[in-house]
């Protein structure tokens, strides 16, 4: 398959995105049934680019009725077998088809969620990378899963089954568009079930994006659907379905407890939560090379605009080194300030839109009103565009709300310990265990340490490790859902029971 060159410049990249947004260049319809419509009601919401704030397009807005339609659909698909009862080899050639289209389109594919989202271009290229990546790694998780034998004797036979769930809803955010749809979509589609997604209506293009290429790929009719709209609307509309049979969400824990109760209201489906952080990041003084160190905690927080829900937001620092790291950090800062994000030498670029935007900046006023020292940022960038600066407080308190609550934004809270004790307790302080860091090079503390921090994952001497093989989620209110390595195919499958009487 033939690949177009990678653009390479911010003249590049703008003169692609001009061709892209210029006539009917993007795909703004639901995508249901293997067919691109308006939206039921023919309301539609816009698009726009927080870096210009220049609207890129009307996007269908769907609402119940639309949702009632596609779940229609997927129950018809995964009833009739095309997928749910396809050889998981055949399931496999197509999953793998479609992630080499969008290997084909990537550039496509990481502009639209640049332009849709503010993220620079750089890190969407990444993004999709991932994405890519997870699509590929579950296709070829299908058919290296094996059922089970009982142990029995000779007059029966016991087998343990494992089968898809049905119509599975996956309900995705906006701060990484296609790599949080892949995550989800990608091993909910290998274990055979038919998937309705419900994209950010902040960042749907790319969404919309990868249904055609889905139905180039080969995916049956009505197994893969998309539906643009708002979560109150029809994000809850297939919550409530009584024929959807799981729901996979990311996003705030708020809205994870809101899931939850109507799973409960309707037919007790499964719900899958990957919810808010507020992750500590602990540097003790025997770590090797501040400088290393400082520049890591400071990527933490500051990568996509500190729009992540495992950004290192807490920053624990032994106090013998405190003030010295703290320089080092807003020394790091400096160099991640936020540009054009169709620049691949930006960092950082815009905050999703005006909600988060001035979200963000209370916050820090907050902080400054509670007694927090201001190292770095504090104020928004002038001109057009909704960008902040890389924020830095020091002197921060768990009873602060910028230590307390997650921000989603690039402020980072320091706090300074004295003690391994004090660190731990400090670090589990928190409702939200989605994931932790932990700089030292003792291996006897790394050990007890990681043992007693409170989180789903713990990244060591490094910040966001990990590849495809890993699981990713967390504890306590970050939610209960297990996202990439072949656990997640479990989510999306059930196990069925035979037991066998056999003549003797």
């Amino acid at each position: 398959m033939s690949r177009p060159e990678m653009p390479k410049t911010l003249a590049d990249w703008q003169a692609l995105a001009a061709s892209l947004t210029s006539g009917a260049g993007l795909e703004t319809r639901a995508y249901i049934n293997d067919v691109f419509v308006d939206a039921a009601s023919g309301e539609a919401f816009e698009s726009i680019n927080p870096a210009t704030g220049e609207v890129l397009a009307r996007v269908a807005s769907c609402d119940a009725a639309d949702a009632d339609v596609a779940v229609s659909h997927a129950r018809a698909a995964f009833d009739g077998g095309d997928w749910s009862r396809l050889a998981p080899g055949k399931r496999k050639r197509t999953l793998l088809r479609l992630a080499d289209l969008m290997e084909a389109n990537k550039a496509e594919l990481a502009l639209l969620d640049t332009l849709d989202m503010g993220k620079p271009i750089a890190s969407a290229l990444g993004d999709i990378g991932g994405a890519i990546a997870c699509f590929r790694y579950q296709a070829e998780c299908i058919d290296k899963r094996y059922g089970e034998v009982a142990p029995t004797g000779e007059e029966t036979l016991a087998l343990v089954l494992r089968e898809p769930l049905g119509v599975v809803a996956s309900i995705v955010p906006w701060n990484f568009p296609l790599m949080m749809t892949a995550w989800k979509v990608a091993p909910a589609l290998a274990a055979g079930n038919s998937v309705i997604l419900k994209p950010s209506e902040k960042s749907p293009l790319s969404a919309l994006r990868l249904a055609a290429l889905a139905k180039e790929a080969g995916l049956p009719r009505g197994v893969f659907q998309v539906l643009p709209g708002f979560g109150h609307t029809v994000g809850k509309a297939l919550a409530l379905s009584m024929e959807v049979d799981c729901l996979a969400f990311t996003g705030s824990t708020a809205v994870g407890k809101q899931l939850m109760q109507y799973a409960g209201e309707s037919n007790l489906k499964r719900v899958y939560l990957e919810c808010g952080g507020k992750s500590p990041n602990l540097v003790f003084a025997d770590c090797k090379d501040l400088d290393r160190v400082a520049r890591h905690a400071a990527e933490a927080i500051f990568h996509n605009q500190g729009e992540v829900c495992i950004a290192g937001s807490r920053l624990l620092v032994e106090n013998s080194i405190r003030e010295a790291f703290i320089d080092r950090v807003v020394a790091a800062a400096e160099t991640m300030q936020p540009g054009d994000p169709l620049d691949p030498a930006s960092f950082m670029g815009a905050m999703v839109d005006e909600t988060q935007h001035r979200r963000v900046l209370e916050f820090i006023r907050r902080g400054q009103e509670e007694g927090a020292r201001l190292r770095a940022g504090g104020r928004a960038l002038e001109g057009p565009g909704l960008f902040i600066p890389p924020t830095v407080f020091d002197g921060v308190t768990a009873e602060m709300a910028i230590g307390r609550e997650e921000i989603f934004g690039p402020v980072l809270s320091v706090f300074g310990f004295d003690t391994e004790e004090e660190a731990v307790r400090l670090a589990n302080d928190s409702v939200y265990g989605l994931a932790a860091g932990l700089w030292s090079q003792d291996i006897d503390r790394i050990m007890r340490v990681t043992r007693r921090l409170q989180s789903g994952q713990v990244f060591v001497n490094n910040w966001a490790g990990g590849d495809q093989t890993m699981p990713f989620g967390g504890v306590k209110q970050s939610g209960n859902g297990r996202d990439k390595s072949h656990h997640s195919l479990e989510e999306y499958s059930t196990l069925k029971s035979v037991w066998m009487a056999l003549a003797t």
